[in-house]
């Protein structure tokens, strides 16, 4: 299943943004530290094509810090780019996060040449929260379900520093499948966009994978080499009580009780990708969507034949 999630405001969004970034010295973007590269969006990436970039890999704390250490070194390797972490609830994040900018725009600040900076990110990834942080007071809205945020704001954060909010986006077409899973499983997906049992499946197998002691202690499944994901799943709706009549698993039930603590950390600090992984994924994406091409193009060729045919 393709998870994919578009409505009408962030298509809004998206135009407003085209406009605004014309005047902007550095884009902020928010990722989730448990999934960076699937939390980018490529849209943005094209749209501020050329301009500084700080990377901010928020909700750090939920996330594997060897790991998160692997992307802050991956995002830091690319030129004109600067990557920060952040914990969700960071109480003082305005040093870390204004400094980093003036490094990347260091002609920039002053009355005369104040420094404008655009933040931008997926729905529920924290940034109103950061910035309710940032600001020492509650001027932006926040909540556990995205598309909280459906319009741009200005925020000064100095006399020569500007901050320009914008609403959470993601993309028309996600490309890459486990990418789409991955930001299904963070929350940063409407809930009628996926279905809940396919998504948690897709992650409990990559926890498996990774984490597998740390599935065995939030849930008590023992030993668990060698099982299905599935078989995994209806273990752990045992565990929960999550039954229904005749010892049958409620597995919609035990679907989101594994969602529900993955988001929390409850699990513990886990992250879905890593960049090879993420690379490798891109290439398999690509390659799939080239073959759809290709047959795209033979079907329509048939069609062509067998109309000329039929003069």
């Amino acid at each position: 299943m393709a998870i994919q999630w578009f409505p009408g405001h962030m298509n809004k969004a998206r135009k407003d943004l085209a406009e605004r970034v014309k005047d902007i010295d550095v884009v902020i973007e928010m990722l989730d530290a448990r999934l960076p590269a699937s939390s980018a969006n490529p849209m943005i990436a094209r749209m501020t094509r050329g301009k500084p970039a700080l990377k901010i890999l928020n909700k750090q704390d939920l996330a594997d810090p060897a790991v998160t250490q692997v992307w802050l070194d991956y995002y830091c390797a690319r030129p004109g780019t600067r990557a920060i972490a952040l914990d969700a609830g960071e109480r003082a994040p305005v040093t870390k996060l204004v400094s980093a900018c003036r490094a990347l725009a260091p002609n920039r600040g002053g009355l005369e040449k104040p420094l404008r900076v655009l933040i931008c990110g997926i729905p529920n990834v924290g940034k109103s929260t950061l910035i309710n942080s940032l600001t020492g007071r509650r001027i932006a809205k926040t909540g556990n379900e995205p598309g909280i945020t459906k319009g741009q704001q200005r925020i000064l954060l100095a006399d020569d520093f500007e901050l320009v909010d914008t609403p959470g986006m993601l993309w028309p077409k996600i490309e890459v499948e486990e990418g789409g899973y991955n930001l299904a499983a963070s929350g940063a997906v409407g809930r009628n966009a996926l279905d809940e049992e396919e998504v948690v499946l897709e992650l409990l197998r990559y926890l498996m994978k990774h984490y597998t002691p740390l599935l065995q202690e939030r849930y008590n499944v023992g030993d668990i080499d060698g099982w299905q994901d599935f078989e995994v799943l209806e273990q752990i709706g045992r565990r929960r009580g999550a039954m229904l009549g005749g010892g049958r698993v409620n597995i919609q039930k035990a679907a989101e009780i594994v969602l529900t603590d993955f988001r929390a950390g409850s699990i513990g600090p886990i992250t879905l990708e890593r960049p090879d992984e993420w690379k490798a994924w891109e290439k398999a994406a690509r390659e799939r969507e080239a073959q759809r091409q290709a047959l795209r193009e033979a079907q329509r060729l048939e069609r062509e034949q067998r109309a000329k045919g039929s003069r």
